[in-house]
């Protein structure tokens, strides 16, 4: 992995498409993502984005975006004030942490871009804060967890997208599905309001079993199925990968949307009020 160290210009970004019901912002600490090549990134819908790729295969490059707690800073003022004048349902300035590369790449213990960023965030708080992660590093900052949540509606989003540590033919995950599930439950321990997002939902062996899982480490979760996840219409980006032809080879008929319904009524049974769907739960809307 070829690994840049640079400064940019600019860190917040007014959300658009499937983002723009979510969170007024995105923040990318990081442009590219060093679990591009585990299960995660096969069916990424991040790899179709000619901006942010450049041209490059997705899991082969890192930008280390430098100077982003700086500009983050600089542009505070500006961007707050923009999305809290905005006629939109929440009027808040909101921060989606990250929507195109995971924060807690490893390569974040040496360079430490989103510590930097979350310190600067408890002194500048956004209204609300979502951090959005596969990774398990994610609790290596319970102290600025603590902090933010003082200052600012904060959730940790923690992706688990099925009871499988794996899919037949595809790489590993970055993390397993136990390191996760320890690592939202230690941040519920914490007083930190936990989301476990199933997403993309890939075959789940057990699910009854699997949803008390999550009832036991997280306040809530998101079912997103590719079909209305990726961006594209009627699932395209993925539909163009291996990921859907390996997933119906463990479960026939998984890649249709009506396998999301099933997995959200278990999940309803389970987590009854805790469950949302697709872009809405990402939004923080559970029933």
């Amino acid at each position: 992995m070829r690994v840049n160290v640079t400064e940019v210009r600019s860190i917040l970004t007014r959300t658009t498409g499937y983002l723009k019901t979510v969170t007024s912002h995105s923040l990318q600490p990081y442009r590219g993502c060093s679990y591009g090549n585990a299960l995660c990134g096969i069916g990424c819908y991040v790899r179709h984005n000619r901006w942010i790729t450049r041209g490059q295969p997705w899991g082969s490059f890192l930008e280390v975006r430098s100077n982003a707690a700086a500009v983050y800073r600089e542009q505070y003022e500006r961007e707050s004030g923009w999305a809290r004048r905005q006629d939109r349902s929440r009027g808040r300035f909101s921060v989606f942490l990250a929507s195109s590369t995971d924060p807690f790449v490893p390569q974040e213990r040496q360079h430490g871009i989103s510590r930097r960023v979350l310190e600067t965030m408890v002194e500048l708080p956004p209204d609300e804060l979502v951090v959005q992660t596969h990774s398990p590093r994610v609790i290596d900052y319970l102290e600025l967890y603590e902090a933010l949540r003082k200052r600012c509606a904060l959730r940790v989003h923690l992706s688990i997208e099925s009871d499988r540590d794996g899919l037949p033919g595809l790489p590993p995950p970055a993390a397993s599905v136990a390191h996760r599930f320890e690592a939202a439950a230690e941040l519920k321990r914490a007083g930190v309001r936990v989301v476990i997002t199933v997403s993309p939902l890939l075959p789940i062996e057990r699910p009854e079993d699997f949803f008390r899982r999550v009832a036991r480490a997280a306040d809530a979760v998101v079912i997103d199925h590719f079909i209305e996840g990726d961006g594209s219409q009627d699932g395209a980006r993925t539909r163009a990968t291996v990921l859907p032809t390996v997933m119906e080879s463990v479960l026939p008929g998984c890649t249709a949307l009506d396998y999301r319904d099933r997995m959200v009524a278990v999940a309803r049974r389970i987590l009854p009020g805790k469950v949302g769907v697709s872009v809405s739960g990402f939004g923080g809307t559970f029933c």
